[in-house]
């Protein structure tokens, strides 16, 4: 019903912005790599490295009987977080996380496996016939590899992109997709160096997530171009950009804004374990659909493409028309 109130045609001039779009843009770059170079991202376990336990909630026990039941064992910082497992059942369970613990012989693995027994130990005391369902330790030299594959991942995605960008449409374009690309990347990865919300796994899939977002509405912008390009070939290249960017307005809203409903939901309701991935998704979108206008679309205009123009070359001794 709401569609009969948005404009049938809309006619915003977004190259006119695309200066203080790229110097908004440069700042926040800018304030990304100085909040991860100095106030750092919140590794996880699974790139610090450290323990995940999860049992099944006993009946009357909440998280705070669980923080006091390990409060004497000293184990440093203490997650201890209350979520639905997976399945059809959905058993409400709840979710211990610890650091790496120190060893005075040099084997944090051997130390990590002793503080696992001792929490599995704690529990079984406190509340006789729990059920463990889960008990894993990562060990630095593992969380540093996952840090790495993540990483890596994020890499080979953006370069494949740019070079299916480059055979599907033109250098110009790749580099823009890219740079639009990286640039949400970035700041989304400064957004959680400034929120210290935990940066895992998970973060890193969203980050996959919100490139292939973000890709999509590029391409979709891009198609649009290419196409008003050669329909209109002796007009400027900002107003051409201008004309696709309006005529495909309409659906980047929509797309957007339902994907955005979906996503507060989860991080409204969704609980504190899928909380980080859903904060990321949601800042991502947004500043994917961002940078699909002002940072995909400028850069291409600042290159310039081809659109098909070609010379008049002249014929000795031809007199026609």
């Amino acid at each position: 019903m709401l569609l009969q109130y948005w404009p049938q045609r809309t006619n915003v001039p977004f190259m006119a912005f695309r200066f203080p779009a790229f110097l908004v843009s440069l700042l926040l770059i800018a304030a990304a790599f100085a909040l991860i170079f100095t106030k750092g991202l919140n590794f996880g376990i699974d790139f610090a490295g450290g323990s995940v336990i999860e049992i099944e909630q006993p009946e009357g026990v909440n998280e705070q009987d669980v923080r006091t039941v390990l409060g004497d064992l000293g184990l440093g910082d203490v997650q201890v977080n209350a979520a639905r497992g997976t399945g059809v059942e959905g058993i409400e369970v709840i979710v211990i996380r610890f650091a790496i613990q120190e060893s005075g012989s040099g084997d944090q693995e051997a130390a990590q496996q002793t503080a696992n027994n001792e929490v599995r130990a704690a529990l079984e005391d406190a509340f006789p016939g729990v059920n463990i369902r889960s008990s894993a330790a990562v060990g630095p030299k593992v969380s540093s590899e996952l840090l790495k594959s993540g990483l890596t991942a994020l890499g080979v995605a953006l370069a494949l992109m740019m070079v299916y960008i480059s055979f599907r449409f033109q250098w110009q374009y790749a580099l823009g997709a890219v740079a639009a690309l990286f640039h949400d990347v970035i700041i989304t990865m400064g957004m959680f160096a400034l929120t210290q919300f935990e940066f895992n796994l998970s973060t890193i899939a969203a980050l996959l997530t919100i490139v292939g977002y973000s890709m999509n509405d590029t391409v979709i912008i891009f198609d649009r171009v290419r196409e008003e390009a050669r329909k209109y070939k002796k007009l400027e290249l900002a107003k051409v950009i201008d004309i696709a960017v309006n005529e495909t307005l309409s659906r980047t809203l929509l797309t957007s804004g339902t994907t955005l409903i979906a996503l507060f939901s989860i991080y409204l309701f969704g609980g504190t374990v899928l909380s980080g991935m859903s904060f990321a998704l949601i800042f991502g979108v947004i500043v994917g659909t961002y940078s699909s206008v002002f940072v995909a679309s400028a850069i291409v205009l600042l290159l310039g493409i081809d659109r098909g123009e070609k010379k008049r070359r002249e014929v000795a001794g031809f007199q026609g028309v």
